[in-house]
């Protein structure tokens, strides 16, 4: 197996996990007078049934795709001690875009833009790291919920300068901090 390529926005994961999700079972009806050759040619990509052949409850509704499909990029990011104006309880949806932040469309653009094959975008500083110690004030967020299939669950303050560039790499998910 081939690994996805990574540098684009969304990264090919995203679009092979879209791939994915897509492979549904659809019940087309097609007139009697369809060759076999056609049908043939048609059922490599989907299945081809009778109309009369597919129960009424055999259909799946769009609403019973689970939230983790695509589109079901969810994050909520609860800001304290960040300053007037920036504390608050916040919910992001990307893919498509939507919620309560702020700047939804950039926190989306921001994460799609650092997203990449096997590496978590919301992964602590490592143990040992060595860095300066430069206090960014009392502000701490906690993000919660699911970006990329994965869940997430991820606290942040500005304790030192490694945080302090963790924090900042997630502006506007994140407020900037001056």
């Amino acid at each position: 197996m081939g690994s996805f390529p990574s540098g684009v926005p969304g990264g090919g994961w995203r679009r092979a996990r879209a791939g994915l999700a897509a492979a549904v079972t659809v019940a087309v009806p097609f007139p009697a007078s369809v060759s076999v050759a056609a049908s043939a040619a048609v059922s490599v990509s989907m299945s081809v049934v009778a109309p009369a052949a597919v129960p009424a409850a055999a259909a799946v509704p769009v609403a019973a795709v689970p939230a983790t499909a695509p589109g079901g990029d969810h994050l909520t990011v609860v800001v304290r001690h960040a300053g007037a104006g920036r504390d608050g309880t916040y919910e992001v949806f990307c893919h498509p875009s939507g919620g309560r932040h702020p700047d939804v469309e950039g926190a989306c653009r921001e994460l799609d833009a650092r997203t990449q094959w096997g590496r978590d975008v919301f992964a602590p500083v490592p143990p040992g790291s060595v860095c300066s110690m430069i206090n960014g004030g009392p502000a701490t967020a906690r993000v919660t919920g699911r970006w990329a299939g994965r869940p997430v669950d991820a606290s942040f303050s500005r304790g030192n300068g490694c945080e302090i560039a963790r924090w900042d790499r997630l502006v506007p998910l994140l407020p900037k901090i001056t």
